[in-house]
C-alpha cells in the first residue's frame, strides 16, 4: 500500500509548491507515494472557532478518505496534530460512537512530515543540497502540540552548502494562530512584528518553518516592511539537490560567507 499524502487544504490552493516538493523528497528516498483526490480541509478552522459538530463531518471525511492507508503523510505540524488533537472531541460533540472508533484507529497512523522521515524512514540526511543562509522558525503547533523538538534542525543541518543560523526568541510565537490574528490584530501584528525583527538579525536570506500559514504570517510582514527575505516550506528545501543549482535571486553561502 503506498503512502498517501495529505496536502492540506492551504497547500494545496496557496503553496502547491510544498507537496510537489514533498512528491519529489519522497519518492527520492524510495517511498510509493499516493494523493487521494477527494481529500479536504482537515476541519481546524472549524474546530479552532469552536464548531465541533462540523469538525465531525470533515473527520468523517478524513477517515473515509485517508483510512485505507497504513501511513499518512502531512507537511503541516497545525493540520498533521489535528487528528489526534481534536478528532475525538468532535465525534464525541456530535454523540457518533463509531467515528470515535475509526478516529482513535486512524490517528496514530498520521505523521508530520520530519516525524516520518526521521522516525519512520531513519534518514536526517535526504540528499538535499542548498548553499543559502537560512534560519528556522518553530511554529507553535510544532513545538508545543506535536512535540517535533531538533528533528527539522537535524534535517537542516544535514543539508548540504546550507549556512544555517539560529532565529533569536525562536519559541516565540509569530501571532498568526488562524482567527486569532484576526480576532485580535492589534496583539497579532506586534508579536508579527517582533519575529520579523528577530529574522533580520539573522541576516537569513530564507526563513523555513514546517507551516505555511505562519509563513505567510512573517513573510507578509516582511515584504510589507521592504524586506528581501524568503520564505519557504522545510520540505521545499530538503527536495533541492546540487543539480538543481542556486535559488533564483537568493545570495549563495560558502564555508559561512556570502558571496
Amino acid at each position: 500500500m503506498p503512502t498517501a499524502l495529505f496536502v492540506t487544504c492551504l497547500n494545496d490552493t496557496l503553496y502547491p509548491g510544498t507537496g510537489q516538493a514533498a512528491v519529489t523528497l519522497l519518492r527520492r528516498l524510495g517511498v510509493a507515494v499516493d494523493f487521494p483526490q477527494q481529500q479536504s480541509c482537515c476541519g481546524q478552522m472549524h474546530y479552532n472557532t469552536g464548531y465541533r459538530k462540523e469538525t465531525a463531518k470533515l473527520a468523517r471525511h478524513f477517515v473515509e478518505v485517508f483510512g485505507e492507508y497504513d501511513e499518512i503523510v502531512v507537511p503541516s505540524a497545525s493540520c498533521g496534530g489535528l487528528p489526534s488533537e481534536a478528532y475525538e472531541s468532535a465525534a464525541e460533540a456530535a454523540g457518533d460512537a463509531g467515528l470515535l472508533r475509526d478516529v482513535r484507529e486512524i490517528a496514530p497512523r498520521v505523521h508530520e512530515l520530519t516525524q516520518y522521515l526521521t522516525d519512520t524512514l531513519g534518514v536526517e540526511d535526504v540528499g538535499a543540497h542548498f548553499p543559502h543562509r537560512v534560519t528556522y522558525h518553530p511554529t507553535c503547533h510544532s513545538l508545543r502540540a506535536m512535540g517535533l523538538g531538533d528533528r527539522p534542525y537535524r534535517l537542516l543541518r544535514a543539508v548540504g552548502g546550507i549556512d544555517f543560523v539560529e532565529l533569536p526568541a525562536q519559541e516565540e510565537c509569530c501571532g498568526f494562530g488562524g482567527t486569532f490574528s484576526v480576532k485580535n490584530g492589534a496583539v497579532s501584528g506586534a508579536m508579527n512584528g517582533d519575529k520579523a525583527r528577530h529574522v533580520l538579525e539573522t541576516g537569513a536570506h530564507v526563513l523555513a518553518a514546517v507551516d505555511n500559514s505562519c509563513l505567510m504570517n512573517i513573510g507578509g510582514r516582511l515584504t510589507k516592511d521592504g524586506h528581501a527575505v524568503r520564505t519557504m516550506h522545510l520540505v521545499e528545501i530538503l527536495a533541492r539537490t546540487e543539480a538543481d543549482g542556486p535559488l533564483a535571486g537568493v545570495p549563495v553561502a560558502q564555508n559561512g560567507a556570502l558571496r
